[in-house]
């Protein structure tokens, strides 16, 4: 989407910024569908403009509500932003409903995705259990009034694992993760300066040759998955997308509210969407392995 929307930054302050983008009218059911035809229909970057721009106090506030991970509140909002442009971009006005339901999803997956990228990748895992515990731990210890940085007493730490359909040890390890202080692996272990931290770090990975063989069927998986996602139709692609290619699928039922449709058809649709992936990789396996022989 060729389009650009006034971020806050070293030039624009947030509290600058939040008095700007109140001058961006809300739309009405009937502007908005309008837009998003136009948009649509005929590629109309002024109505997709338009479009991006009403919602920018709804990311402004979404994104308000992760200040407590300790990053600048305008990169979260420049990173919602994003995340709205995704939405305007997919949104469909004959599903039946506003764009703010459904443009809230992308801006806080856009948001989320910034977070965990910028707490390193060794501080946290990246399964959908650890990703939803990451996000929800300071809120259930606000609500326990845990506000100490040290260790959760054990029935806090039951009542929280419990909630979060987690192990108990993956919210102590991740409390303390949270609590700690980073350390730099260049930081000296002596006082004469001799010696660094990563001098002492085990290089535990595979060799070269395993990890390039690894990677070759990796992207030659990914590449079969790619092209046979090309098949599907926009719909068919997402629903896909949704209930196959996600850690944590998201149910029938909200996609069947999003879609307008019955969970039934959702359930069709995604059930034909893998039948013809399926085939179409296999096709494309059997033409490889014929031009092979």
């Amino acid at each position: 989407m060729a389009t650009s929307v006034l971020t806050p930054g070293p030039e624009v302050s947030l509290s600058r910024y939040l008095q700007e983008i109140r001058k961006y009218p809300l739309l009405s059911p009937e502007e908005e569908t309008s837009l998003s035809r136009r948009w649509r229909d005929d590629g109309d970057v002024k109505a997709a403009h338009k479009l991006v721009t009403s919602h920018l106090r709804l990311v402004a506030k979404i994104a308000m509500g992760y200040r407590g991970y300790g990053l600048p509140v305008n990169e979260l909002i420049s990173e919602g932003n994003v995340g709205m442009m995704q939405a305007v971009r997919r949104f469909d006005p004959e599903r039946g409903f506003r764009l703010a339901t459904y443009a809230m999803w992308w801006i806080r997956a856009a948001i989320q995705e910034y977070i965990l990228h910028s707490w390193s990748l060794v501080k946290i895992g990246t399964t959908s259990a650890q990703k939803k515990l990451f996000f929800n731990l300071r809120r259930l210890k606000g609500q326990m009034k845990a506000i100490d940085d040290g260790d959760l007493a054990p029935e806090q730490v039951n009542q929280i694992a419990t909630a979060l359909g987690v192990p108990e040890q993956d919210v102590v390890n991740m409390n303390r993760r949270l609590a700690a202080a980073d350390h730099s692996l260049n930081a000296p272990l002596r006082s004469d300066g001799e010696g660094e931290w990563q001098d002492w770090l085990v290089d535990d990975t595979d060799n070269q040759e395993k990890s390039l063989g690894e990677h070759e069927e990796f992207s030659d998986r990914k590449a079969l998955l790619t092209s046979a996602l090309e098949s599907l139709n926009d719909r068919e692609r997402h629903i896909f997308e949704e209930r196959r290619l996600k850690d944590d699928p998201v149910t029938l039922e909200e996609l069947a509210q999003q879609y307008g449709i019955s969970r039934e058809r959702v359930r069709q649709i995604e059930s034909r969407s893998f039948e013809k992936v399926q085939a179409h990789m296999k096709a494309d396996i059997d033409a490889r392995r014929s031009a092979d022989q």
